[in-house]
């Protein structure tokens, strides 16, 4: 195995397991309140507006007509490999040449779809939310997160 393929699956495994086990690199103080006010606070930081975000919204309106257009493309690939494997059955004999169009379509689709998605979802799509009153865009994070500011849940909607 190549040093940087074996780099990378040692960061992308170190990334995952430091997320599911809630692991930092510099831990902060969390914000401190009151017994009461715990139970009806959530914690809201301002969204950090970046050109991905930006083309994320920008991307917003087409999302239902971009996954139409994705499935489409995913039925033409089942009938493209359908087509080739029916072609190598009638024969009865195999061909590779009549797979190199569906797996070069296969490749085209999933990277496609890959791309597509990491420019729609990006890192704070789930975390976004609204604040009653406030036309900013925050996130939801931690009390011990920079920044940090604790608000009443029921002022918080998506």
């Amino acid at each position: 195995m190549k040093p940087t393929m074996l780099f990378a699956i040692t960061m992308l495994t170190a990334i995952v397991l430091m997320t599911m086990f809630n692991l930092t690199l510099s831990p902060t103080t969390p914000i401190a309140l009151s017994a009461a006010e715990s139970a009806n606070a959530l914690y809201v930081c301002p969204a950090a507006s970046s050109t991905w975000d930006s083309i994320a919204n920008s991307m917003h309106p087409f999302v239902k007509w971009i996954i139409i257009g994705f499935f489409f493309a995913v039925i033409m690939l089942l009938f493209s490999w359908g087509w080739a494997m029916y072609q190598n059955l009638l024969k009865d004999k195999f061909n590779r040449d009549s797979f190199k169009k569906p797996w070069g379509l296969t490749k085209f689709t999933f990277w496609t779809g890959v791309i597509v998605t990491l420019l729609v979802v990006t890192p704070n799509y789930f975390r976004t939310v609204h604040l009653t009153g406030d036309n900013r865009a925050w996130v939801l994070c931690d009390s011990n997160t920079p920044g940090a500011r604790p608000v009443r849940a029921n002022a918080v909607h998506r």
